[in-house]
């Protein structure tokens, strides 16, 4: 039996690090403030996905720096980061 390789696709959302709220451990960005690759408001997160990869100023994040849900993303400490710095979270769906 031949092996069929299921449909991989990914998502990419953008943002900034002044885009979030809380501090410390509490410290999260909402979907509603990311823009996807067309450039629209984002209204939430795939729901299911493979795995996800977080970029924060172009670096590609530990798996363990941040959580994740539909509505928003937990980076801990992310607020002491600069308000501008760059945050990209790209999900890779099948």
């Amino acid at each position: 039996m031949p092996i069929i390789k299921p449909f991989m696709t990914s998502l990419r959302f953008t943002s900034t690090i002044g885009a979030g709220t809380g501090t410390g451990a509490t410290f999260a960005i909402a979907a509603t403030a990311f823009n996807d690759d067309a450039g629209a408001a984002a209204t939430a997160f795939p729901s299911s996905f493979a795995f996800y990869n977080l970029y924060i100023n172009g670096v590609l994040q530990p798996g363990n720096t941040s959580t994740v849900t539909t509505t928003s993303i937990t980076i801990p400490d992310g607020d002491a980061e600069n308000p501008a710095t760059p945050v990209i979270v790209e999900f890779v769906v099948n």
